[in-house]
């Protein structure tokens, strides 16, 4: 296993002028690199920031798309939620400097809002003292503990099942919702265009997981199937969208997102042979509450994802460097199918 610490390995030293990504970065570096990102392709790229985590750094956003004058649909990608997870951010930097023709072609129809990395004063400190930190920094005052899963903290369902009310868990929810800074940075962004963000997007690790809401709840609509099937029976030998009529029957079991799922998960197949499980949070992966999925959704964002990228537990959370390329190869296949879903007539 590679040893990850906050020191750089031989392969980070090189020069500056060639951006490495197949290594991980330190906050000081990613957010450099946005900046000369934004600099050396100001026709495509547009630097922003939303806010200020708690310790005052500047909460910056990629602006990803071709300029024009008519609104196009928008997708919301955030990595680095949670510190220790550094292949998130290695992956946004990565979708950012891919310009393949089939991301070119997306780029003329969609924005891209990109964050690489949500959690700044986190992943700072995950590189400088504690690199299995999960949590934000905030203080509390009666605890001598620190932080709060940001994944815990938006405003669903806030500090039910799956969430922590002790200060000192690492699914500790916060003093209330949208108690940390990032967190009602991006719910605010998000909040003012809803009208045009039609896919939102998380990216964690680990367990090979691509997940939909919900994470706070077991849940399908009564009858659901029974609808379904009944319907079927009428249309089988016609024309009918089959996949369009799933999407507008049920936004509880949000078929859309199963059918978007599945093309995504067979895209990232298709690079290495690496198999991800999909399906609803709470079922696939466990219940939780607060989580940005739920809360992307409940609020009119028809797609919502979280990925959790590799392993399933050999190296967890210290993936090695080596395996950064591959991994983000499979994802942005993944990634790319869910964006090219949007861009068809049942899209949502």
């Amino acid at each position: 296993m590679e040893k990850q610490t906050g020191y750089r390995s031989n392969r980070q030293r090189r020069s500056a002028v060639q951006y490495d990504y197949e290594v991980y970065h330190p906050l000081e570096e990613i957010q450099a690199w946005m900046f000369k990102i934004n600099r050396t392709h100001p026709y495509l790229v547009d630097l922003f920031s939303i806010g200020r985590s708690y310790e005052g750094r500047p909460l910056y956003v990629l602006q990803l798309g071709n300029r024009v004058r008519t609104s196009k649909k928008a997708v919301w990608m955030d990595c680095g939620v949670h510190a220790r997870e550094w292949i998130g951010p290695a992956f946004c930097q990565w979708f950012v400097k891919e310009h393949d023709s089939s991301m070119r072609r997306l780029l003329k129809q969609l924005n891209f809002y990109i964050m690489p990395v949500f959690n700044v004063d986190g992943y700072h400190y995950s590189w400088k003292s504690d690199r299995f930190w999960r949590k934000t920094r905030s203080k509390k005052a009666k605890y001598h503990c620190r932080g709060v899963d940001a994944n815990r903290n938006f405003k669903v369902k806030w500090c039910e099942e799956g969430a922590s009310t002790h200060p000192c868990d690492d699914t500790y929810c916060g003093p209330f919702p949208e108690s940390e800074p990032e967190v009602k940075a991006v719910s605010r962004f998000l909040r003012k265009h809803k009208k045009h963000t039609r896919a939102y997007i998380s990216i964690h690790a680990y367990a090979q997981m691509l997940l939909y809401p919900y994470s706070y709840k077991y849940g399908n609509i009564p009858n659901f199937d029974c609808v379904v099937e009944l319907f079927l029976s009428s249309v089988r030998n016609s024309s009918f969208d089959v996949t369009c009529l799933r999407s507008f029957i049920s936004r509880e079991r949000n078929c859309a997102q199963e059918t978007a799922a599945q093309s995504a998960v067979s895209a990232l197949y298709s690079a290495y042979g690496v198999r991800y499980r999909y399906g609803p949070a709470s079922t696939t992966l466990y219940v939780s509450s607060g989580s940005s999925i739920d809360w992307a959704y409940r609020n009119g964002i028809p797609y919502a994802f979280a990925f959790e990228l590799r392993d399933t537990g050999h190296y967890g959370f210290l993936l090695p460097e080596t395996l950064i390329a591959p991994t983000c190869t499979e994802t942005m296949r993944a990634v790319r199918a869910i964006a090219s879903g949007l861009l068809k007539k049942c899209a949502g």
